[in-house]
């Protein structure tokens, strides 16, 4: 396995798997797809042919289970993501798990423990803090560019209704809708600035979830224990596609529109003040590349050196209970 490239099998071959998680592994240069996984085997023949991948299942478990694959993405519906990923530590095999992790914490928990007693790997998705945009984020802040750290906000939205994921609505599929489709997505690269332990979470979603619809629209607030504080907005009822972040200092903002992005260039807006006024933003054009390639590399790194991943099955799991939290009604 040493200097070779990592075998693939991807779970949940939909339309996310084919445009950016297959051109992901072969752009990674250390990672290759021998198998994909659809429900009808049909389909999954059908998709093997057409992108070259030489084994095609309809059963996550058949393709766990094949002698050539070393390590699985798992790119199902949430609620998936449990049963599958125990699968693949039985079977011996590594794990990269889109984000969220999991429907709910207690699957998390059952993940994180299947995969430590097989000594296999597990890696969560949260491939948004590996943009250079939030690294240099984080590292003006290291340098007191922007004072104190104040508060953080973040947002994401879009029309859900030219999505083709229907199942983002049902409750024990998804578990949540915008809050963890892309609010984890907001909520990951907060913890990840901020880099604190979180305090309290308070959370308003409309409409109340039910046991078998998710919320449409998000806000939450959250406090860390060195009180920093943050805001999240996710919402499936946006005009367009959007995502924003704001990062407020004693002395200077920073943000960025599509900072969710990859494979794109997005500027990064520096406000400073004189006397209480703003200056001018200073922009810094930041190339941002294809994150999850980045990802992949990285989740190959710590299979080939055996260590641990960079975004850890224990770091998923502490943003899975801070999104119970934003859906607990109030």
């Amino acid at each position: 396995m040493e200097g070779s490239p990592i075998r693939f099998g991807i779970i949940g071959f939909g339309r996310f798997a084919e445009r950016t998680i297959l051109p992901a592994l072969r752009a990674s240069g250390v990672a290759e797809a021998i198998a994909l996984q659809k429900r009808s085997q049909k389909e999954a023949d059908a998709k093997a042919r057409e992108y070259g991948v030489p084994y095609a299942f309809h059963r996550a478990a058949d393709l766990v289970r094949h002698p050539e694959v070393d390590a699985v993405f798992i790119v199902s519906a949430n609620a998936a993501h449990c049963a599958e990923t125990l699968a693949a530590a039985a079977a011996g095999k590594h794990v990269l798990v889109e984000k969220p992790m999991a429907a709910t914490v207690a699957q998390a928990q059952k993940m994180i423990r299947a995969c430590r007693s097989a000594r296999v790997k597990l890696m969560v998705g949260h491939m948004v803090r590996l943009s250079p945009v939030i690294v240099r984020m984080k590292q003006l802040i290291a340098e007191g560019s922007i004072g104190s750290l104040v508060h953080v906000h973040a947002e994401f939205f879009y029309d859900h209704r030219f999505s083709h994921r229907r199942w983002m609505f049902d409750r024990k599929v998804a578990g949540g809708g915008p809050v963890h489709d892309i609010g984890v997505h907001c909520l990951d690269t907060i913890r990840s600035i901020v880099a604190d332990k979180v305090r309290t979470v308070r959370g308003v979603v409309s409409p109340a979830p039910n046991a078998k619809r998710t919320e449409t629209t998000s806000a939450a607030s959250i406090v860390f224990q060195k009180g920093v504080t943050a805001s999240i907005y996710s919402s499936f009822a946006g005009p367009y596609r959007r995502s924003f972040i704001e990062v407020r200092g004693t002395d200077a903002t920073l943000s960025a529109f599509d900072f969710t992005k990859s494979g794109v260039q997005v500027n990064l807006h520096i406000v400073r003040a004189n006397n209480g006024e703003p200056l001018p933003p200073v922009v810094e054009p930041i190339s941002v590349p294809d994150l999850y390639a980045e990802e992949i590399r990285l989740f190959v790194d710590s299979i080939r050196t055996r260590t641990d991943p960079p975004i850890s099955g224990e770091e998923g799991l502490i943003n899975q209970k801070i999104l119970d939290q934003m859906l607990r009604p109030r």
